[in-house]
């Protein structure tokens, strides 16, 4: 019998999988980094102030050089500007809803990508219990085998059997060894697999118990965070018609200054001094940009609309076809214990007509081997419902 160091369930690794994965640490960031935007967005329209200076001078020999009357033979300045963009309520808003909308894409995305995890987990530690089991029941069936091979030898010394009998059924037993060696070798690269999913450094084997996964309730698909991608990306494409109305609007600018601004040409030390004014730009022409934008987003709306489509026909079909596998293989399993059953009976029957010499050795390893056969399908079958479940419940909300 195989001993484990240590138990560990199917949350100690979806945890594990969780707080170990970059990608959903790179989505937690860029959230954070998105509001660093709003807060960006809101300091740029405040008042800027800027520290200017623009120093030159132009020299004129015997009358060659620039036209003193523009350059004034030079000048200096230094000044402390100050200037404010004027922005409607309305529009900054858009703007912020920009930003918003961004954080919903990439949260809901974040959250897709964690259930992502959860199934591809989830799958691999169902694998990994199905090597448990297996293992586990090779190695009962190798004991049974050891301890009828004893016998065996002790009745074949006695002639109640012959030498090729015990050979016979030496050789399954020498069968039964190998299996238990192969699925330990699977079992310990399907381990290391789903320690590796995780981000465990571990290399100690541990049992695994039964995941008891349950299949839950579907979710309304149009409340869940697959199709919530669609609804966010159609609430982009409308914020970025606003975006793209408030662009053509008037702007207008407002600044002031006092500093230093001079010729020196005469009396310079007066020159400090100030000023404010503003600055209107009124869109008139552009090459009709705003109608080709405008059409840019009707044909995102419109690839945006096919997805969803498909999206919506796609997962009824596999969900219809799940529900099918379940139901099918459920009623498989069934059928597989109630013959288990009875070749169970048959081998214990048979053990003691072994004991005392009244079974062909042909017919004990049959018995055997139909048995093997029927607990291996009822494993795999066992294990293809949980991943079946597995699958239907990617579709849950997390």
């Amino acid at each position: 019998m195989h001993v484990f160091a240590q138990n560990h369930n199917l949350e100690f690794y979806l945890a594990n999988a969780k707080v170990n994965s970059p990608l959903l640490k790179d989505y937690k960031n860029q959230i954070a980094s998105n509001q660093m935007d709003s807060q960006i967005l809101r300091a740029s329209y405040r008042v800027q102030v800027n520290g200017i200076s623009n120093s030159f001078y132009a020299p004129s020999l015997n009358g060659l050089g620039y036209d003193n009357l523009i350059t004034n033979g030079g000048q200096i300045s230094a000044l402390v500007q100050a200037n404010r963009e004027i922005v409607s309520k309305k529009n900054l808003a858009t703007q912020y809803r920009s930003i918003h909308l961004d954080n919903e894409a990439i949260g809901n995305t974040s959250v897709i990508a964690e259930k992502d995890l959860n199934k591809t987990v989830t799958a691999q530690y169902i694998l990994v219990f199905g090597d448990v089991t297996t293992l586990q029941f090779n190695t009962e069936i190798l004991d049974l085998l050891q301890k009828e091979a004893a016998i065996l030898k002790n009745l074949t010394g006695q002639n109640i059997y012959k030498q090729s009998d015990y050979l016979t059924f030496y050789v399954t037993l020498q069968q039964q060894e190998l299996s238990v060696r192969q699925t330990e070798i699977q079992f310990k690269n399907d381990f290391a697999m789903l320690n590796y999913l995780c981000g465990i450094v571990d290399t100690a084997a541990v049992a695994l118990p039964d995941p008891n996964l349950r299949m839950a309730a579907l979710p309304d698909i149009f409340t869940s965070p697959f199709y919530q991608q669609y609804s966010i990306d159609s609430l982009k494409f409308l914020n970025q018609r606003s975006v793209v109305d408030f662009s053509y609007k008037p702007k207008v600018n407002i600044y002031a200054d006092a500093g230093f601004l001079s010729s020196f040409s005469y009396e310079f030390y007066k020159n400090f001094g100030a000023s404010a004014g503003l600055t209107l730009t009124v869109p008139i022409y552009d090459g009709k940009q705003r109608q080709m934008k405008y059409r840019k987003l009707e044909i995102a709306e419109r690839t945006r609309t096919a997805y969803r489509d498909n999206f919506l026909r796609q997962y009824d079909q596999q969900v219809a076809q799940l529900l099918q596998q379940l139901h099918a293989t459920e009623s498989l399993i069934r059928d597989i214990d109630n013959q288990i059953k009875y070749s169970n009976r048959l081998i214990e029957v048979n053990e003691k007509l072994l004991e005392t010499g009244n079974i062909r050795i042909t017919d004990y390893i049959l018995a055997i081997n139909t048995y093997l056969t029927a607990r291996h399908l009822l494993n795999q079958n066992y294990v293809s419902r949980l991943q079946i479940i597995n699958q239907i419940n990617y579709w849950q909300a997390i």
